[in-house]
């Protein structure tokens, strides 16, 4: 998409991408919006990782729970990720084809030299739903990835890593990006910053021209400072840890919150979401043909419950003489 600084529509405009890191600058955009995509990017994107580990042998001088937690942390790639299930949505016992990918580790140390175990030593035995995922990310230019453990001469290890989908809000090993840079002042216009210094801000806190001239130039100190001015230009920088690529990782965070609002307008819309697709007609509770909690057919509460044909009003409050706390006689007595 053309950058338009001075446009009215929402734009973008890309400094650096590779496989590794996205650095863009989004124009027209208002704060809020930008850092809720900033926080679904680092918290609600599922990813993949090691979640259930069955430890068969292991006789490394590393406990069972340090090694788990080293598997555990090990990226796995996650495209096409969402060809597999949530655990918690599949109807099986504890794990299968459709919601996990099982990987072996299997390693013994017969000579005499230290032996290293890697990421790549990992084996996956599952059948998947594509040939991506679930598989170990190795970047190095060696090819081994991660180091797990070390194993000298006689020491073994053996364990069956069950990967899960999940995201980084209930863990932090299915977080997608290593870290995501969000900017929106790098001249401190706003003066949303108070720096603390010693003797001279200036030297003492250095400043990136290149974003600066980005955002329009330094401040010009004999300009009258605007107090209804509001960030309008943001700089993001989305590095990934290798499990996704840096524009799947934006492209996906945008569908989230899409996903989210979404959820939140069919809610306030009364959307036919009820048992058998009745629509409550909007934020409210359910009227369950005007029973709601009691009334004439009793509701959610048998007659006499906490509305309708109550004790407050209706069929018994008539009797006292009143109707419900909201009417012309309160509870049912004058005073």
């Amino acid at each position: 998409m053309d950058y338009d600084p001075e446009g009215g529509a929402i734009n973008v405009r890309f400094l650096q991408a590779d496989n590794q890191r996205a650095n863009f600058i989004v124009q027209n955009f208002n704060l809020e919006t930008a850092n809720s995509l900033r926080r679904v990017m680092l918290a609600e994107i599922p990813t993949l990782a090691i979640d259930v580990v069955e430890v068969l042998d292991n006789t490394s001088v590393l406990a069972d729970e340090f090694v788990c937690h080293r598997l555990g942390l090990i990226p796995l790639s996650s495209r096409g990720v969402e060809d597999l299930l949530y655990s918690r949505d599949c109807d099986c016992e504890g794990y299968c084809d459709n919601c996990s990918v099982v990987l072996t580790l299997n390693a013994k140390c017969t000579g005499s030299e230290i032996m290293k175990v890697y990421a790549r030593d990992l084996v996956i035995e599952s059948n998947r739903p594509n040939d991506e995922v679930g598989r170990p990310v190795i970047t190095d230019e060696a090819g081994t990835g991660s180091c797990i453990v070390k194993l000298r001469r006689g020491q073994a290890i053996h364990m069956r890593c069950i990967a899960k989908k999940g995201i980084a809000k209930e863990h932090a090993k299915w977080a997608p990006s290593a870290a995501i840079g969000f900017e929106y002042d790098p001249a401190n216009k706003l003066h949303h910053l108070d720096y603390w210094y010693e003797e001279d801000p200036e030297k003492e806190w250095p400043k990136d021209e290149e974003r600066i001239n980005l955002d329009g130039g330094p401040a010009n100190p004999d300009e009258p400072f605007n107090y209804d001015a509001v960030p309008t230009r943001f700089f993001y920088d989305v590095e990934t840890v290798g499990g996704l690529d840096p524009d799947q990782i934006v492209t996906k965070g945008i569908n989230v919150l899409q996903q989210k609002l979404a959820g939140i307008i069919h809610e306030l819309s009364g959307g036919a979401g009820g048992p058998d697709g009745v629509d409550f007609g909007g934020a409210q509770s359910p009227t369950l043909n005007g029973g709601g909690y009691g009334g004439a057919d009793g509701g959610y509460t048998p007659a006499g419950g906490y509305g309708g044909a109550s004790s407050w009003g209706g069929a018994a409050g008539a009797a006292q003489g009143g109707t419900t706390p909201y009417g012309a006689t309160p509870y049912g007595q004058s005073w």
